[in-house]
């Protein structure tokens, strides 16, 4: 469809008998923000690569912004944007001379001293890149690849080595570029990154899609935890229905899928009977929870493996 900027049906990948990808199938729209995410040996890394042109599928259709990422790959080449895991600058340049000769190099491209202040690197322009801290050079990276105001931008890892600060700036610049119509497809190892901006995600194991949809409807497929210490020992713990009870020594949590509720009857217990709850919890699940549950091959919802390979339709 003319609206998808990413579409894949079916998209296999192997090296030699080993399977990275199998049978994957997606559709991201213009102008979302869409995080795959996965463990390492997930195959995101292998699908975004083939995305990107630089492997060939080994079948199934591939489709970015219309063309063939790998026949077209000329033509789709300006109209995208890749920020890797790791550049490769030339340590001895300036950030301005390294910016100047990317500029060369990209079609309709940002003015030097703009694209420097969108990153925050305007104080950094004369400094040569290998005296770059890890998150600056991020950074760099990052106006690289925004650099000729890509319709698509692939962003690896993008805030890996930056502070709490620099990232919370670099989601901003993102979040600025998909207001002005950018599509964005991001990886990243920080989960609350991917909670915080992305419209939808996609979790990968072992080649596979295994969930997908809006943040917190991910997120909604595991119960909410309550957790508390006793003060001093009872005789009996509430039963609440329809939830989890764990006792380990004197921390008792419960796993429920209606947190006010079963929170609100738990402190008229303990009111009730003049109990203290100590180190007091109650929290929902996030989407680390729901990461971690799959990554220890526990899948989010009692579903059928062939429902939870395919890909929903996303909002419009």
């Amino acid at each position: 469809m003319d609206d998808d900027v990413i579409e894949v049906a079916g998209l296999r990948r192997s090296y030699g008998a080993f399977e990275a990808v199998r049978g994957l199938s997606l559709r991201i729209p213009r102008g979302e923000l869409f995080a795959l995410l996965g463990t390492n040996g997930a195959g995101k890394t292998t699908t975004i690569e083939v995305l990107e042109g630089l492997q060939a599928p080994t079948s199934g259709r591939v489709r970015v912004l219309g063309l063939d990422p790998i026949a077209n790959r000329a033509e789709l080449r300006p109209r995208t944007g890749v920020m890797l895991q790791r550049g490769g600058f030339t340590g001895s340049l300036t950030v301005r001379e390294t910016v100047d000769f990317w500029r060369s190099l990209t079609v309709r491209p940002y003015p030097v001293a703009e694209v420097l202040e969108m990153v925050d690197l305007t104080d950094r322009a004369n400094v040569a890149v290998e005296q770059l801290s890890g998150g600056e050079g991020r950074r760099l990276e990052l106006a690289l690849a925004v650099l000729g105001r890509p319709e698509l931008l692939f962003l690896d890892e993008p805030t890996t080595g930056m502070d709490p600060a620099s990232r919370r700036h670099a989601w901003e610049v993102v979040r600025e570029l998909q207001r002005n119509g950018t599509t964005i497809l991001l990886t990243t190892h920080y989960l609350e990154e991917a909670e915080a901006l992305a419209d939808r995600v996609a979790i990968m194991r072992a080649g596979h899609i295994v969930a997908t949809g809006a943040p917190e409807d991910v997120v909604g497929t595991l119960p909410a935890r309550i957790s508390f210490r006793l003060a001093t020992p009872v005789d009996g713990l509430p039963d609440l229905p329809d939830t989890t009870r764990t006792v380990e020594g004197d921390r008792v949590t419960y796993e429920t899928g209606r947190l006010q509720d079963d929170l609100t009857r738990l402190l008229d217990w303990a009111n009730t009977g003049g109990l203290r709850l100590v180190a007091l919890s109650a929290r929902p699940a996030t989407l680390e929870d729901v990461f971690l549950d799959i990554a220890a091959d526990r899948d989010p919802a009692d579903r059928d493996p062939a429902d939870r390979q395919t890909e929903t339709e996303p909002a419009r």
